[in-house]
């Protein structure tokens, strides 16, 4: 198993574009990447996919913002959960709690969005 995960970049010109539209809540912004797979390593193959469609917004009030988004058509990552942005986090909440509010409190629906992806590898 590797030290990484597989996904997308954001890029700037997409964040800027997308915080126009979707402001975020709370004090730490993230909005820089979509995960596809962890536990990757640097062999481990790139997702094709160069774009996606942001499709919805989870919020738990209490710090954890995230931007669901479809690629190639649905927003059901192979691990089982959902494919999204962590958009925004107070300072004491960590980006991986995305996963759980998304599953706890749903999602609700954003008018589509399509941006731009770069496929990459994160880690070591």
């Amino acid at each position: 198993m590797g030290a990484g995960y597989t996904g997308w970049e954001l890029p700037a010109e997409e964040r800027g574009r997308l915080l126009a539209l979707i402001p975020q809540r709370y004090e730490r912004l993230v909005a820089d990447h979509v995960t596809q797979s962890f536990g990757a390593g640097r062999d481990e193959p790139l997702p094709t996919a160069t774009e996606a469609e942001v499709i919805g917004c989870a919020d738990d009030g209490e710090g954890v913002q995230a931007v669901v988004v479809a690629i190639d058509g649905t927003s059901d990552r192979p691990d089982g959960s959902t494919y999204h942005i962590t958009w925004s986090l107070e300072r004491n909440r960590r980006a991986v709690e995305s996963n759980d509010v998304i599953r706890d409190y749903g999602w609700r629906p954003l008018e589509p969005v399509t941006v731009r992806l770069v496929p990459r590898f994160f880690g070591q």
